[in-house]
């Protein structure tokens, strides 16, 4: 579950909020880059649609090979939304699925560092 900070990206002429634009990174596991590629290019239907039901958009996740550090992007419709899709039976499955190849908590969340925004250009 992605619970970066955030920034909402606004409608300069209309003021209105569009996406919460997040950033984070998580711990692959070493030599553990191939599975999680597999895992991720086989992505269940029903994962893929909770992203969605849950506002989650223009998903990104990209792999430093050199650090096995993962670094994510996400858009969401709804901060308060997003955050109950970690509550999810499918998330929860998906987390137990992953935690074998990379860090996590106790709970099998990953572990997941926020990106603090400094800059962005439309």
């Amino acid at each position: 579950m992605v619970t970066a900070r955030a920034v909402t990206l606004k409608d300069s002429m209309k003021g209105e909020n569009r996406m919460v634009r997040k950033g984070f990174k998580m711990f692959l596991n070493p030599g553990m880059a191939e599975e999680y590629e597999k895992r991720h290019n086989e992505l269940w239907p029903e994962m893929k649609e909770m992203i969605h039901q849950y506002g989650g958009h223009n998903y990104s996740i990209f792999l430093d090979r050199e650090t096995n550090v993962l670094y994510g992007y996400l858009e969401v419709e709804d901060e308060e939304l997003w955050a109950k899709s970690a509550d999810t039976p499918i998330n929860r499955r998906w987390w137990d699925y992953m935690a074998d190849i990379m860090e996590t908590r106790a709970d099998n969340s990953p572990v997941c560092v926020d990106f603090v925004p400094v800059f962005h250009l439309n």
